[in-house]
């Protein structure tokens, strides 16, 4: 490798690093475990685990009103970078499928439109909200600060019969049919497991 390049490639990991830490130092959103029956369940599939260093691939989001699924967000993104083998084995999301599909650029405001003034429900959320917030102020874009409702925290206090509270593993024990890493499958099974916690435990 030349020097330039080792230059360039050092560059930009650094550009990396950095925008992972911003996307986790600076938490734009509130948490609450308070009851609502009005919200957005999200997920995203991304291309790794960083946030601000891997893209979106995914977003799924169903929005309740009085715990009544009445829209669906959906669409699959292209992150302008290669999907890792190990991330296509994982959530079925190869490059192929996302080569024509919109960049976050372009869908971001979609999702924020649907999302609208409600209470995000997200399961495992520092996650989805690491990758939603890292887009904040980037080209232009805005992300409200959002009332953020974690179904991890709640299934700590509400299930514990399960060795862990990751989303399969709660799916499994509610006997649900989880359609594990597809987004919309995720945000179906994180309802259920709010649901649970908040209507009938």
């Amino acid at each position: 490798m030349s020097k330039k390049a080792s230059e360039l490639l050092q560059h930009k990991q650094n550009i990396q690093n950095w925008s992972a830490r911003r996307a986790t130092q600076h938490r734009n959103y509130k948490t609450t475990t308070k009851s609502v029956r009005n919200y957005v369940v999200l997920d995203f599939e991304t291309t790794g685990f960083r946030a601000g260093a891997d893209r979106i691939i995914q977003i799924g989001a169903l929005k309740y009103i009085d715990h009544q699924q009445t829209e669906i967000f959906s669409t699959f993104i292209n992150p302008e970078r290669h999907i890792p083998h190990k991330i296509t084995r994982l959530t079925g999301i190869s490059n192929e499928m996302v080569q024509w599909a919109p960049t976050i650029e372009n869908k971001i405001h979609e999702l924020i439109e649907f999302i609208d003034h409600l209470p995000i429900v997200a399961h495992n959320a520092p996650f989805d909200m690491g990758f939603l917030y890292a887009l904040n102020n980037h080209e232009g874009i805005t992300i409200p600060q959002y009332t953020v409702i974690d179904t991890v925290k709640l299934a700590r206090k509400t299930i514990t019969e399960t060795p862990n509270h990751k989303l399969g593993t709660l799916a499994n024990y509610l006997q649900l049919e989880h359609d594990a890493h597809d987004a919309i499958g995720d945000c179906l099974a994180t309802a259920a497991i709010y649901q649970y916690c908040t209507i009938t435990a």
